[in-house]
């Protein structure tokens, strides 16, 4: 195997150590503090190992670790009911569950999937998979350049062949925030029978959830996006919403999601939560003004950059996505790393194929325009010295990769 990292860190020692380090690759794979740590090794050193599904001393204590965790998280957006916390192990998995349990469940030849163009490929593909395979019928939301589907074009589509909606409450690429509230109101006020989900993972805890008044049937959560460990995702279910599993195996806790529990990460994700809603207001506030010094810098010093995605109000707090012209993506990440500062180049899903993100080309950018995308996913651990490092690096940086790019 070629250690391309090893190349990279010989790379970095031949340009000389940078003197700061700072990660903005949150989409990806994010930073897990030391309290997240130590409730995982907690869980292995003190509380135990055991199947959460024996009937044993040690296998319910792990019963009792999953259901505490459950519980807070039903807590945290509005659901009285823990029961309807499911786990999986990501947010792929959840979308997976929720697209693929609904239309296996339903089977309406001819039905009807709407989802937005700009959705998460863990929900676009598996729409697209399970409606060839069943017969269903996708329709894909357009949206304006700025990310926004339009509400009165989807009230044009909701008819009596609709079986389910799915359409993000935060885009994980360009941190766009759709008018969630209405559009659910949109849904259920046309028909109760229409199975809504919505993807949460770059929402929660960024913007106020609660399900119970918002109406949703099933919506997407994942441990990774809040500095939680890899490796735990979480789909609310309504009570009373019946999904067919889409994999099969033996029930441990979870009956729509065969397989034994990861319960060590479950309370580390558990801790990550808590974390998370300590003073959510505040840390909001923090990371939307290092969004926005980070975004002043940006446009005030260098030229030829698009913004994706809205400013202000209408972007969650935590996200900056631009586009820096006649440079590829590619070559400003490696550039970055060299001066310690790690980022990620368009989407995520599709990082190790060179083509332009499917989210941006959907607001219109032009292949050249989406090449050149640069994402920065900011934290309430990031400082203002990270913020005025990054900046006081990147024009120089963009300027010598346009000195030496092919783009015309």
């Amino acid at each position: 195997m070629i250690k391309y990292s090893e190349k990279i860190k010989r790379l970095i020692e031949n340009h000389g150590k940078p003197p700061r380090e700072v990660y903005f690759d949150n989409e990806n794979s994010g930073y897990v503090p030391r309290e997240v740590v130590d409730a995982v090794r907690k869980y292995y050193e003190e509380i135990g190992f055991g199947n959460p599904a024996i009937t044993h001393l040690k296998g319910w204590e792990a019963l009792e670790a999953i259901y505490s965790a459950k519980e807070i998280v039903a807590e945290t957006i509005g659901s009285k009911n823990p029961d309807e916390i499911v786990f999986t192990h990501s947010g792929t998995e959840s979308n997976n569950l929720a697209i693929a349990g609904t239309l296996l469940t339903r089977r309406k030849q001819g039905g009807k999937v709407i989802v937005s163009a700009i959705e998460h490929l863990s929900v676009l593909n598996t729409a697209r998979f399970y409606a060839n395979l069943l017969g269903y019928k996708i329709i894909v939301l357009p949206v304006d350049r700025e990310g926004f589907i339009d509400i009165e074009f989807l009230k044009t589509l909701l008819d009596k062949d609709v079986v389910l909606v799915s359409i993000q409450v935060v885009n994980h690429e360009i941190g766009v925030i759709q008018p969630y509230e209405e559009i659910a109101k949109v849904v259920k006020d046309k028909s109760e029978d229409i199975v809504l989900h919505m993807d949460a993972a770059d929402a929660y805890g960024w913007v106020p959830i609660d399900v119970g008044k918002l109406g949703v049937d099933l919506l997407t959560i994942s441990s990774h996006k809040i500095n939680g460990p890899r490796g735990v995702g979480v789909l609310y279910v309504k009570e009373g919403v019946v999904l067919e599993p889409p994999i099969k195996g033996q029930h441990s806790v979870e009956s729509l999601w065969p397989g034994v529990e990861n319960t060590p990460l479950i309370h580390g994700f558990r801790k990550a939560v808590e974390i998370l809603f300590r003073d959510v207001d505040k840390r909001i506030s923090y990371v939307r003004g290092l969004r926005d010094r980070l975004f002043d810098g940006i446009l005030n010093n260098i030229d030829d950059v698009l913004v994706n995605g809205p400013l202000g109000d209408k972007r969650v707090a935590n996200n900056v996505n631009v586009s820096f012209l006649k440079v590829e993506g590619e070559a400003i990440t490696v550039e970055l790393s060299l001066r310690g500062i790690y980022v990620s180049s368009g989407s995520a899903c599709t990082s190790r194929v060179l083509e332009p993100s499917h989210v941006l080309l959907a607001i219109g950018r032009k292949h050249e325009e989406a090449h050149g995308s640069i994402l920065f996913k900011l934290t309430q651990y990031h400082t203002v010295e990270d913020i005025d490092y990054t900046l006081s690096i990147l024009p120089e940086a963009i300027g010598r990769l346009r000195k030496i790019s092919s783009w015309k």
